[in-house]
This record gives C-alpha cells, structure tokens and sequence, in this order.
C-alpha cells in the first residue's frame, strides 16, 4: 500500500513540477509568439494603407512574427478605428489610427472616443497648409489675416466640405487669433483639386490644402504657399513657417498616422513597438518610400502623439462647436 501511495504521490510531483515549468516558460515568453493583426480603418491602395503595410512589413522583420494588416472601412473611418478600439487587449491587435479618430466624439458619433486607445507611436504627420493667389494684395499669413481682421466677409476661403479637415484648420485657426470663424467666408468644394481652381481663377482667396496638392500652382506663380497651419515644421518643406511661429499660437491640426491599440494592452508591447517604430522611421529606406508617395516622416514617442491627439481632439471639438457641426 506504501508502495503504491509513493509511487502514485512521486508521479502527481512529476505532473506539478511539468506543470508548474509549463507555466512559469507561458510566463517569461516575450510577445509576440503569434501572428498580429494590425487594422487600417481605410481602403486598400489608399495613403494610410499603404504606409501601414510599409511599417508592418518592417515590424515583421524585427519581430520575426507576421504583421497581417486587415481593411476595416465604413463610417467615414469610424469602423476601424472602432475596432481597434474594441480589440482585445492582448497585444495581438493592433492599429494605425488617423486624425478622424479625434473628431467621432464631437460629432456625436459613439463607438471611439481618444481615451479608447493605447498609443505607441506616430510615423506621419503632414500640415495643412495656407496657400493664396501668386498675385494676392498680401504677400504672407499675416497680411492675409490683417486681411481678414480689416474686412470680415470680404476674404473668401475652400478646401474642402463643410466640416472637413481643411475647413476646420482653417476656422480654427481664426478661433485662436480671437477671430470670429464667420469673418473669413467659407466657399465648399469637392476637395482641394476644385479649390484650388477657383484660386487660380481668382474666385476665392485662401485655399488650406496641403503643400503637395498646391505645388503645381505654385511652381506655375498661380499661388504662393505662406504658412503651414501646425506647430511642427515639414520635413518635406522645411522653409515654409508655421502658423505657430508666425501667430504664437498653440493650434496644430495635423493629419496623422500613428499605430496604437486597445486601451490596457500590456506595457511590454507599448515599449517593444514604439522602439521599433523610431528605428523604422529612422531607416533610410523608409524614408525614401515615404518621400516617393509624398508623405513626411514624422516620429512621436507614445507620450509625445497621445499629448498630440488629445490637443488635436480639444482644438477640432471647439472648431466644430464654432461651426454649428457638435452635437
């Protein structure tokens, strides 16, 4: 009986001790260990895919695991963007948000608010910026808003709908000078490439566009780029000032790309991905794709791009608010 009851207590040991390695080897294991999914919240071919597939490829590399990067699309990008927010917090979903994920909350749109996200990093960022007429009165941003400060109504602005990003850094960099948003007229356009005709016919004044879209203007003397609505200098453009150095003021509107993932995700994927990310943002390779699709690099630790979405999410909140578009 002594026999059997060792005999039967050594192999429970045996079964504890396996057991017990097991467990403690689940424990050390250092992700990823598996495949990751990292979610676009817009279509395939577009912009922000394609500069997600360019990092998660690079992220692959490193980490020796596959990034696979899936479409999640619909709601004007509240889809995937709420997605990731939604993900379970495992460190095995991931994301690339955009600036539109600041903006749901204030438009009175459930499903994802800033304070959703884990943010680990950013990689893009490229300013709107103001563009005039090559044979404009005012020959730079602060002649242009004494302009507008000297004859309210008279000044005429496009770039895109009502509502849209170009028209919100716009109005909302009147809202920081102390002007009232009404005081420079709006003229809405299906997008900058219209805008930016009615500039050169003379029909408008201003048109916020990014400096890529105006270039052609520019080089042709049709219209003069002045300032760039940001606090942040352009990579891609780096004499051309900023509405912060020009005006003081704290209004940074950019439209962004940054990988991030549920709220409570671990730690140790936050550290591990946002070291990866500045050393793919550093790579030269990535740098010159980035350049060939016209896309600036532009790197922000996890502190430094949640400080720059929760600024972002204040300021367009009270864009739209001053634009009658809150609900």
């Amino acid at each position: 009986m002594f026999q059997q009851f060792l005999s039967t207590s050594l192999r429970a040991a045996s079964v504890a001790a396996v057991t017990v390695i097991a467990t403690t080897g689940a424990a050390l294991a250092e992700w990823p260990e598996k495949a990751v999914t990292v979610i676009v919240p817009w279509s395939a071919g577009g912009g922000t895919d394609a500069t997600a597939r360019a990092v998660a490829s690079a992220l692959e590399e490193k980490f020796g695991q596959p990034f696979n990067v899936v479409n999640r699309t619909g709601g004007g990008g509240l889809v995937g963007h709420a997605a990731i927010a939604n993900a379970e917090a495992d460190g095995y979903t991931l994301g690339v948000i955009t600036i539109e994920s600041t903006m749901y909350e204030a438009q009175g749109l459930a499903g994802v608010t800033p304070a959703d996200y884990a943010y680990i990093g950013r990689f893009n960022a490229d300013p709107i910026a103001i563009n005039i007429a090559g044979d404009a009165e005012y020959s730079d941003a602060a002649g242009l808003i004494d302009a507008v400060k000297q004859d309210p109504g008279a000044v005429t602005a496009s770039g895109a709908n009502r509502g849209g990003l170009s028209h919100l850094a716009w109005i909302g960099l009147l809202g920081k000078l102390g002007i009232d948003p009404t005081a420079a007229t709006w003229v809405a356009s299906d997008g900058s490439a219209p805008a930016l005709q009615q500039l050169a016919s003379g029909a408008i004044d201003v048109v916020s566009t990014s400096p890529a879209e105006a270039q052609s203007l520019v080089d042709a003397g049709e219209a003069k780029t002045v300032a760039l609505i940001s606090s942040e200098r352009s990579t891609l453009y780096p004499d051309l000032p900023t509405t912060t150095e020009i005006f003081g003021t704290d209004w940074s509107p950019l439209p962004f790309r940054g990988m991030a993932g549920p709220d409570g995700i671990p730690d140790e994927v936050v550290t591990k991905v946002e070291a990866a990310l500045e050393e793919i943002t550093q790579d030269s390779d990535f740098q010159a794709f980035m350049a060939s699709r016209g896309f600036s690099v532009a790197y922000q630790d996890a502190a430094g791009f949640e400080k720059t979405v929760t600024s972002a999410s204040e300021g367009l909140a009270a864009a739209m608010k001053s634009a009658g578009l809150t609900q």
